[in-house]
Protein backbone atom coordinates (compact mmCIF):
# COMPACT_ATOMS: atom_id res chain seq x y z
CA UNK A 1 0.00 0.00 0.00
CA UNK A 2 1.48 3.31 -1.03
CA UNK A 3 2.09 6.04 1.51
CA UNK A 4 -0.48 8.79 1.71
CA UNK A 5 0.60 12.08 0.08
CA UNK A 6 1.56 14.89 2.45
CA UNK A 7 -1.39 17.04 3.48
CA UNK A 8 -1.97 20.36 1.81
CA UNK A 9 -1.24 23.27 4.18
CA UNK A 10 -4.45 24.09 6.01
CA UNK A 11 -4.02 27.83 5.92
CA UNK A 12 -2.89 29.74 2.89
CA UNK A 13 -2.22 33.41 3.21
CA UNK A 14 -4.84 35.37 1.32
CA UNK A 15 -3.61 36.94 -1.86
CA UNK A 16 -5.03 40.34 -2.58
CA UNK A 17 -5.35 41.82 -6.07
CA UNK A 18 -2.36 44.01 -6.83
CA UNK A 19 -1.88 47.11 -8.86
CA UNK A 20 0.29 46.35 -11.83
CA UNK A 21 3.54 48.32 -11.58
CA UNK A 22 3.96 50.81 -14.39
CA UNK A 23 7.16 49.78 -16.09
CA UNK A 24 9.18 52.65 -17.41
CA UNK A 25 6.38 55.21 -17.15
CA UNK A 26 7.18 58.71 -15.94
CA UNK A 27 5.49 59.75 -12.67
CA UNK A 28 4.04 62.82 -14.40
CA UNK A 29 2.32 60.68 -17.08
CA UNK A 30 -1.21 61.93 -16.18
CA UNK A 31 -0.01 65.51 -16.74
CA UNK A 32 0.93 65.04 -20.39
CA UNK A 33 -0.40 67.72 -22.70
CA UNK A 34 -3.11 66.57 -25.07
CA UNK A 35 -0.79 66.70 -28.09
CA UNK A 36 1.97 64.84 -26.23
CA UNK A 37 -0.53 62.17 -25.17
CA UNK A 38 -1.70 61.79 -28.77
CA UNK A 39 1.88 61.47 -30.01
CA UNK A 40 2.63 58.84 -27.36
CA UNK A 41 -0.45 56.82 -28.35
CA UNK A 42 0.50 57.03 -32.04
CA UNK A 43 4.06 55.95 -31.31
CA UNK A 44 2.92 52.95 -29.25
CA UNK A 45 0.44 51.93 -31.94
CA UNK A 46 3.08 52.23 -34.66
CA UNK A 47 5.62 50.29 -32.60
CA UNK A 48 3.09 47.52 -31.89
CA UNK A 49 2.37 47.12 -35.61
CA UNK A 50 6.06 47.00 -36.52
CA UNK A 51 6.84 44.47 -33.79
CA UNK A 52 3.94 42.26 -34.94
CA UNK A 53 5.16 42.45 -38.55
CA UNK A 54 8.91 42.03 -38.14
CA UNK A 55 9.74 41.24 -34.53
CA UNK A 56 11.08 43.37 -31.72
CA UNK A 57 14.77 42.90 -32.60
CA UNK A 58 14.59 44.45 -36.06
CA UNK A 59 12.73 47.73 -35.52
CA UNK A 60 14.48 51.07 -35.06
CA UNK A 61 13.43 54.31 -33.42
CA UNK A 62 13.59 56.01 -36.82
CA UNK A 63 11.14 53.51 -38.33
CA UNK A 64 8.71 53.98 -35.45
CA UNK A 65 8.87 57.76 -35.84
CA UNK A 66 8.22 57.51 -39.59
CA UNK A 67 5.30 55.11 -39.10
CA UNK A 68 3.76 57.41 -36.48
CA UNK A 69 4.46 60.51 -38.62
CA UNK A 70 6.35 62.33 -35.89
CA UNK A 71 9.91 63.58 -35.70
CA UNK A 72 12.68 61.22 -34.64
CA UNK A 73 13.51 63.49 -31.73
CA UNK A 74 10.00 63.03 -30.35
CA UNK A 75 10.56 59.29 -29.98
CA UNK A 76 13.88 59.72 -28.18
CA UNK A 77 12.54 62.45 -25.88
CA UNK A 78 9.53 60.36 -24.97
CA UNK A 79 11.13 56.94 -24.46
CA UNK A 80 14.89 57.52 -24.25
CA UNK A 81 15.94 54.56 -26.36
CA UNK A 82 14.64 51.44 -28.08
CA UNK A 83 14.53 49.47 -24.81
CA UNK A 84 12.46 52.22 -23.20
CA UNK A 85 10.04 52.17 -26.12
CA UNK A 86 9.56 48.39 -25.97
CA UNK A 87 9.17 48.53 -22.18
CA UNK A 88 6.48 51.18 -22.49
CA UNK A 89 4.75 49.15 -25.19
CA UNK A 90 4.65 46.04 -23.01
CA UNK A 91 3.51 48.07 -20.00
CA UNK A 92 0.65 49.54 -22.02
CA UNK A 93 -0.48 46.04 -22.99
CA UNK A 94 -0.12 44.71 -19.42
CA UNK A 95 -2.26 47.50 -17.97
CA UNK A 96 -5.03 46.95 -20.52
CA UNK A 97 -5.07 43.22 -19.81
CA UNK A 98 -5.04 43.74 -16.05
CA UNK A 99 -8.00 46.12 -16.29
CA UNK A 100 -9.89 43.53 -18.33
CA UNK A 101 -9.60 40.71 -15.78
CA UNK A 102 -9.92 42.88 -12.64
CA UNK A 103 -12.75 45.23 -13.61
CA UNK A 104 -13.93 44.25 -17.09
CA UNK A 105 -17.10 42.38 -18.04
CA UNK A 106 -17.49 38.68 -17.26
CA UNK A 107 -16.46 36.00 -17.80
CA UNK A 108 -12.92 37.44 -17.89
CA UNK A 109 -13.86 40.09 -15.33
CA UNK A 110 -15.80 39.75 -12.06
CA UNK A 111 -19.30 38.32 -12.04
CA UNK A 112 -18.79 34.81 -13.44
CA UNK A 113 -18.06 31.58 -11.53
CA UNK A 114 -14.33 31.09 -10.83
CA UNK A 115 -13.93 28.15 -13.23
CA UNK A 116 -15.47 30.17 -16.06
CA UNK A 117 -13.15 33.06 -15.27
CA UNK A 118 -10.15 30.71 -15.36
CA UNK A 119 -11.21 29.46 -18.77
CA UNK A 120 -11.63 33.01 -20.07
CA UNK A 121 -8.33 34.13 -18.51
CA UNK A 122 -6.31 31.42 -20.23
CA UNK A 123 -7.98 31.97 -23.59
CA UNK A 124 -7.32 35.73 -23.34
CA UNK A 125 -3.68 35.10 -22.38
CA UNK A 126 -3.15 32.68 -25.27
CA UNK A 127 -4.68 35.06 -27.80
CA UNK A 128 -2.76 38.01 -26.44
CA UNK A 129 0.50 36.07 -26.57
CA UNK A 130 -0.17 34.97 -30.15
CA UNK A 131 -0.64 38.61 -31.14
CA UNK A 132 2.33 39.96 -29.16
CA UNK A 133 4.65 36.96 -29.18
CA UNK A 134 7.74 38.76 -30.46
CA UNK A 135 7.34 41.56 -27.92
CA UNK A 136 6.76 39.20 -25.01
CA UNK A 137 9.77 37.08 -25.92
CA UNK A 138 11.96 40.18 -26.20
CA UNK A 139 10.83 41.26 -22.72
CA UNK A 140 11.18 37.79 -21.14
CA UNK A 141 12.89 38.19 -17.73
CA UNK A 142 16.20 36.48 -17.05
CA UNK A 143 16.05 33.10 -15.31
CA UNK A 144 16.51 34.54 -11.82
CA UNK A 145 13.55 36.92 -12.23
CA UNK A 146 11.28 34.72 -14.30
CA UNK A 147 8.83 34.04 -11.49
CA UNK A 148 9.34 37.23 -9.49
CA UNK A 149 8.83 39.98 -12.07
CA UNK A 150 5.90 42.16 -10.90
CA UNK A 151 3.61 41.65 -13.94
CA UNK A 152 4.00 37.87 -13.81
CA UNK A 153 3.31 37.84 -10.07
CA UNK A 154 0.07 39.78 -10.59
CA UNK A 155 -1.14 37.28 -13.19
CA UNK A 156 -0.22 34.30 -11.04
CA UNK A 157 -1.86 35.78 -7.94
CA UNK A 158 -5.05 36.31 -9.92
CA UNK A 159 -5.04 32.64 -10.94
CA UNK A 160 -4.38 31.68 -7.30
CA UNK A 161 -7.41 33.65 -6.11
CA UNK A 162 -9.68 32.00 -8.69
CA UNK A 163 -8.37 28.55 -7.75
CA UNK A 164 -9.06 29.21 -4.08
CA UNK A 165 -12.66 29.88 -4.98
CA UNK A 166 -12.99 26.93 -7.34
CA UNK A 167 -10.96 24.25 -5.48
CA UNK A 168 -10.42 25.52 -1.91
CA UNK A 169 -8.97 22.19 -0.70
CA UNK A 170 -6.12 22.23 -3.24
CA UNK A 171 -2.63 23.67 -2.81
CA UNK A 172 -3.62 26.62 -4.95
CA UNK A 173 -0.28 28.45 -4.89
CA UNK A 174 1.57 25.51 -6.44
CA UNK A 175 -1.33 24.72 -8.74
CA UNK A 176 -1.29 28.30 -10.04
CA UNK A 177 2.33 27.81 -11.13
CA UNK A 178 1.29 24.64 -12.95
CA UNK A 179 -1.50 26.39 -14.85
CA UNK A 180 0.61 29.43 -15.68
CA UNK A 181 3.29 27.16 -17.17
CA UNK A 182 0.89 26.33 -20.01
CA UNK A 183 0.58 30.06 -20.76
CA UNK A 184 4.31 30.74 -20.89
CA UNK A 185 5.27 32.78 -23.99
CA UNK A 186 8.34 30.63 -24.66
CA UNK A 187 6.20 27.48 -24.66
CA UNK A 188 3.59 29.12 -26.89
CA UNK A 189 6.36 30.11 -29.31
CA UNK A 190 7.71 26.55 -29.33
CA UNK A 191 4.32 24.91 -29.89
CA UNK A 192 3.01 27.33 -32.52
CA UNK A 193 6.14 28.42 -34.38
CA UNK A 194 8.41 25.39 -34.00
CA UNK A 195 5.91 22.52 -33.73
CA UNK A 196 3.31 24.00 -36.06
CA UNK A 197 0.39 23.54 -33.69
CA UNK A 198 -2.65 25.70 -34.46
CA UNK A 199 -3.57 28.18 -31.69
CA UNK A 200 -6.99 26.52 -31.43
CA UNK A 201 -5.32 23.33 -30.19
CA UNK A 202 -3.66 25.25 -27.34
CA UNK A 203 -6.98 26.86 -26.46
CA UNK A 204 -8.74 23.48 -26.36
CA UNK A 205 -5.96 22.08 -24.18
CA UNK A 206 -6.36 24.99 -21.74
CA UNK A 207 -10.11 24.46 -21.44
CA UNK A 208 -9.54 20.73 -20.87
CA UNK A 209 -6.92 21.44 -18.19
CA UNK A 210 -9.17 23.86 -16.30
CA UNK A 211 -12.08 21.43 -16.44
CA UNK A 212 -9.92 18.61 -15.09
CA UNK A 213 -8.52 20.80 -12.29
CA UNK A 214 -11.80 22.35 -11.18
CA UNK A 215 -14.14 19.43 -11.88
CA UNK A 216 -15.44 17.07 -9.19
CA UNK A 217 -12.88 14.74 -7.68
CA UNK A 218 -13.08 11.16 -9.01
CA UNK A 219 -14.79 8.63 -6.76
CA UNK A 220 -12.45 6.18 -5.00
Amino acid sequence: MSAAPPPVPASQDPVQPQELPQLGIDPDEPCLRADAARNRARLLEAAALLVAERGADSITMEEVAAAARVGKGTVFRRFGDRTGLLTALLDHSEKKFQAAFLTGPPPLGPGAPPAERLRAFGLAMLRRSAEELELQLAAEPEAGRRFTSPPRRVLRHHVTLLLREAVPDADCEVLAHTLMAQLDPALIHHLIRQCGMPPERLESAWLDLVDRVTGPAPAH
